[in-house]
């Protein structure tokens, strides 16, 4: 036996989306109940594990077995409830570091869709690759009747139509393995894919007292603002948008949205009543509860919360993207003493909050990052890349003196705006109020970007006016010639590779047409995937580049791209690939969280931090000449440094 191909349907009292699989294998009545699978490409068995079946005892050994690779889509799944089930069974012998089966001989049909530039759902899937295997469009209605509470009888015709589901859903998974062949995950990107399980699987622990009292003051607070948001308006549901914006109208204020945005700008204008309705409506809109929520819904037995991380969540780049309690939005903290504020939440004492701060609400928002320690006796170091983008985008383009900032530990807002308005530029010193101007435009113009750009990165609430906008971005494309040379150049390189059917190549970087993809190939290896990529017309009457993707709306539809786009997937593609090998580098270490450009590092209280900042920083072979920078703190709780 070389290869098994898995599915399986379970059923659990507890809510898999709310929760994650982690979570819904700890339930006392987790149990699996069909387990589909082929032993190499061949006929597809169903094991009725309710009825009586057993699975065969080669099988049971073969999931154990390293030798034997395992095939699910979001294998993540499979993998964890059978790693319950082999423990049940006395298969699996647990120990504090391996509670699962281990990752490394599992490979997943969903991380491959996703390489290929392919959605993330395996109906989706077989959809857009035309399969004559179809999912079944009665499986969730099946999976609502056996699956979730209350559980029905596994008996009728129903039943053997839940039966056929599951033989099908083995088929279509087969099936897409078979379409993809041509296009093999390089081994490197599965050795990746091994680390983020085990990841997963580690989790990061979670203060619980302070969650659950955290719970419960945003429950009181919430209480106390609304009903004096009762006493306010009179309105009897103060939280509903409607009746706001009748009241509000009644007022003398018309407004068309209640969003974050539109409240703040009402409050520079309007009178002590209304200002304290929008500033407590604004309060009550925050959402850190919902946080803290999830956090209790998540959290396993032994207080880690697991099933963080999506593997090639965002198939464009590669990049991975947050789970249930999404580490990668947490608000930030700026309160001036941090852990007294956190020691009086994890007390419970509302009455000191309420008398020592202006907003609980804000202060359970700026503390959500706190719940996450690491366990009794270690400590976390976080670490992160320094300006990784900008020094990707500058090796890449080749901009020298971008560079030469980086080499010399310079600082590239205070650079860039130096080199914009022709002077020296120094941050909290000599015309130190530009800096701010010169990090709007690294945010905004790197990627083509210009005015919108600008004013989406908070141009204007920072105070620049909207005639100096314009200047600022020709500015910055004056100061960064090389960078734009880089948009055009990909910009060429992919519409010839496209038009031509054939190989072309800039920068270091490979443009490949096959059988109706184009591939761009990164330094590393790496491959992005752009589906049946066309030349099209864009809304200016040029040329422009199209291909097959998921939209905003997450659907599967053509997409206008172009070289400052494709060079931004590029850049934050390599930044993934850096942080990947820095993964990789550190991988002795326990790593229990990423963030964006970040580590979260849970280890032995001896353990250096400029030692695993200085390992973090080590550049790949495929690199040469990328200046990287890694900086880091210790902490006893997780924070923004």
């Amino acid at each position: 036996m070389k290869s098994l191909s898995v599915d399986l349907e379970t059923r659990s009292s507890v809510d898999i989306g709310q929760s994650g699989v982690y979570r819904y294998t700890e339930a006392e009545d987790f149990a699996i109940l069909l387990f589909g699978y082929s032993v190499d490409g061949g006929a597809v068995q169903v094991i009725d594990l309710v009825r009586g079946e057993r699975i065969p005892q080669e099988i049971l050994d073969a999931l154990a077995d390293d030798s034997v690779i395992k095939w699910a889509f979001n294998a993540n799944f499979e993998r964890v409830c059978l790693s319950r089930y082999l423990s049940d069974l006395g298969m699996l012998h647990t120990t504090e570091r391996a509670h699962f089966l281990s990752p490394r001989s599992w490979r997943c049909t969903m991380v491959w869709s996703a390489y290929m530039g392919l959605p993330l759902s395996l109906a989706v899937v077989a959809r857009v690759l035309g399969l004559e295997e179809q999912k079944m469009t009665e499986g969730k209605a099946l999976i609502r009747y056996f699956s979730t509470p209350p559980f029905h009888e596994p008996t009728g015709e129903k039943w053997e139509l839940f039966k056929s589901y599951n033989r099908r859903d083995v088929e279509v998974e087969m099936a897409i393995q078979q379409r993809l062949f041509k296009y093999p995950v390089p081994q490197s990107v599965w050795e990746e894919y091994v680390l983020d399980q085990e990841i997963n699987d580690r989790g990061i622990c979670l203060d619980m007292p302070f969650v659950e009292n955290a719970v419960k003051i945003d429950a009181h607070t919430k209480e106390k603002m609304t009903d004096r948001l009762k006493t306010l308006t009179g309105l009897e549901n103060p939280n509903s948008v409607a009746q706001m914006k009748a009241w509000l109208k009644e007022q003398g204020v018309e407004t068309e949205s209640l969003d974050k945005k539109t409240v703040a700008a009402l409050l520079t204008n309007v009178s002590a009543l209304l200002k304290e309705v929008l500033e407590l409506r604004q309060q009550l809109a925050k959402s850190s509860v919902k946080k803290y929520q999830a956090m209790q819904n998540t959290v396993c037995a032994d207080n880690r919360a697991r099933g963080m991380f999506q593997f090639y969540g965002a198939n464009r780049t590669g990049r991975f993207s947050g789970r249930h309690i999404q580490l990668q939005n947490l608000p930030q903290n700026h309160l001036a003493n941090l852990e007294y504020a956190r020691s009086l939440v994890r007390q419970g004492n509302f009455a000191a909050l309420e008398l020592l701060y202006e907003s609980v609400s804000d202060v359970l928002s700026q503390l959500i990052r706190t719940a996450f320690i690491p366990k009794e006796g270690r400590k976390f170091i976080v670490a992160d890349f320094s300006a990784i983008e900008a020094r990707v985008l500058s090796w890449l383009a080749k901009e020298r003196w971008r560079m030469d900032v980086f080499a010399n530990d310079g600082d590239i807002y205070c650079a860039t705006a130096g080199r914009m308005f022709h002077c020296n530029v120094v941050k909290h010193g000599e015309n130190g109020h530009l800096r701010q101007k010169g990090k709007q435009a690294e945010l905004a113009c790197g990627y083509g970007g210009s005015v919108g750009a600008l004013k989406a990165f908070g141009a204007l609430e920072s105070g620049m006016k909207e005639d100096e906008l314009k200047p600022l971005v020709d500015a910055w494309r004056t100061a960064n010639p090389n960078i734009v040379d880089f948009w055009w150049a990909v910009d060429r390189a992919a519409k010839d590779c496209i038009k031509e059917r054939s190989i072309t190549g800039t920068h270091g970087i490979k443009f490949i047409y096959q059988s109706g993809m184009m591939f761009i190939e990164l330094p590393s290896g790496r491959r992005l995937a752009y589906v049946k990529p066309r030349i099209g017309e864009n809304q200016f009457g040029g040329e422009s580049i199209t291909y097959m993707g998921l939209d905003l709306s997450k659907k599967w539809a053509r997409i206008e791209s172009y070289g400052p786009k494709l060079v931004e997937n590029i850049t934050q593609a390599i930044s993934r690939d850096l942080l990947c090998y820095a993964m990789q580098t550190l991988r002795s270490m326990d790593i229990v969280a990423h963030v964006h450009d970040e580590l979260i590092i849970e280890c032995d209280e001896r353990v250096s931090l400029s030692s695993a900042c200085e390992q973090m920083a080590r550049t790949p072979l495929w690199a040469e000449g990328l200046l990287l920078r890694a900086d880091g703190f210790e902490c006893q709780f997780y924070q923004k440094d």
